[in-house]
């Protein structure tokens, strides 16, 4: 089943505003680099790959799991879009 790009992109946008509001920062923008600006650290990335793979039922290799896949929100959502199904 294939995720609707707009629902998908607000799906991560929302959860990444949910790990940000912690630390108190309350807007960025989809091509903003999430780890050089704060808005997530290392274990923020842990919380977004087990977000991604629970809710979009996608795994995501130990390989993949680095700051070019998780760099913004774009990146993300093609991380995800790159494991459905064609």
């Amino acid at each position: 089943m294939a995720i609707e790009q707009s629902v998908l992109r607000d799906q991560i946008r929302a959860f990444i505003q949910e790990l940000a509001s912690t630390k108190g920062i309350t807007s960025f923008t989809d091509q903003e680099s999430l780890l050089e600006n704060g808005v997530i650290d290392s274990l923020g990335i842990f919380r977004v790959v087990s977000f991604l793979e629970d809710t979009f039922r996608v795994r995501v290799g130990d390989m993949e799991i680095n700051g070019e896949n998780l760099k913004n929100v774009e990146t993300i959502e093609q991380l995800v879009l790159s494991k459905q199904p064609k």
